[in-house]
């Protein structure tokens, strides 16, 4: 593996860093690869003809542009189209643009193991076998492999191995905090669907049954210190939080960098609200962490 070629951010315009072209062999996990870069926020294009890739560089350089990483992910396909992808490279570096190169490359043998598995056909197949077709790619990307600033033998990786090596390979440049999402709700309303841990705290004393706290929500402070000021309320939040911190690094390894937890209670106007409050303010004080919390019935 060869190390990641650099440039003086100035010569990027509004750039941060150089923009990544992500190629290689079709079913080698170029794909995988660029999820990775977009769920670490980049902006990342699929299969632009070698004009486009030269015009997009040029906009996300631009003083306005709110692209401040960006991937190129092209195959073969996108040589249907006038200009070579060498030639590409050759214009971005005279314009004083150095794009780094990812180069995904397999085995001839699992190529055709996963062709075969997801009964698709190789792009440059054509009426010949799928063997002629691997052979036929290998050929026309021989330069640019021989041009890459970082090249990854994926044959025996899972997608979850490839993630990590992507993330070892460009370390800070695809570092991101990972994000939580801790959402309020009232299970009379029906139990989200998108949530990755669902607790449920009926179990704490209801508010709704104190006069003055009924028509306030866990937002204000008084139904809040009532919630929070039960004995078995804090010995919850510091279980959850021990549980949940021991799951993060398993998460991680997974690929998994969002969540969403779900606290619900009768109604998801006084329990689940504060207490999604409170488990949202410690994890952000342990850091490492973009949290946000919403309350999705405390309106109904």
């Amino acid at each position: 593996m060869v190390g990641m070629s650099t440039v003086h951010h100035e010569a990027l315009g509004h750039l941060l860093a150089p923009p990544l072209l992500i190629t290689g062999m079709s079913g080698a996990g170029l794909s995988t690869a660029a999820k990775v870069f977009e769920d670490r926020g980049w902006f990342v294009a699929h299969n632009l003809p070698p004009q486009l890739m030269l015009e997009l560089v040029e906009m996300c350089r631009a003083d306005t542009s709110p692209v401040r990483h960006l991937a190129i992910v092209t195959d073969v396909r996108a040589r249907m189209f006038p200009g070579s992808m060498m030639e590409t490279l050759a214009t971005l570096r005279d314009r004083g643009v150095a794009p780094t190169i990812l180069f995904l490359d397999a085995r001839k043998d699992a190529l055709m193991k996963r062709f075969d598995s997801v009964r698709r056909t190789h792009p440059l197949q054509g009426g010949d076998t799928l063997s002629q077709g691997i052979d036929r790619e290998r050929e026309m990307l021989g330069d640019i492999k021989e041009d890459a600033d970082i090249s990854i033998e994926t044959s025996d990786l899972s997608v979850h191995d490839l993630r990590r090596r992507i993330e070892g390979a460009f370390g800070d440049s695809v570092a991101q905090d990972a994000h939580v999402t801790v959402q309020s709700f009232g299970f009379k309303h029906g139990a989200p669907r998108d949530s990755d841990l669902t607790v449920d705290v009926r179990f704490l004393p209801n508010p709704f049954w104190v006069p003055e706290l009924r028509d306030q929500r866990g937002v204000d402070r008084p139904v809040a210190d009532f919630v929070l000021s039960q004995p078995q309320a804090q010995e919850f939040i510091d279980n959850f939080l021990t549980m949940f911190n021991s799951m993060q690094a398993g998460f991680r390894h997974e690929g998994k960098n969002s969540l969403t937890i779900s606290i619900g209670c009768t109604g998801g106007h006084h329990r689940s609200v504060a207490i999604a409050e409170e488990v949202g303010r410690r994890l952000r004080d342990q850091g490492g962490l973009s949290v946000n919390v919403i309350h999705r019935d405390i309106a109904r």
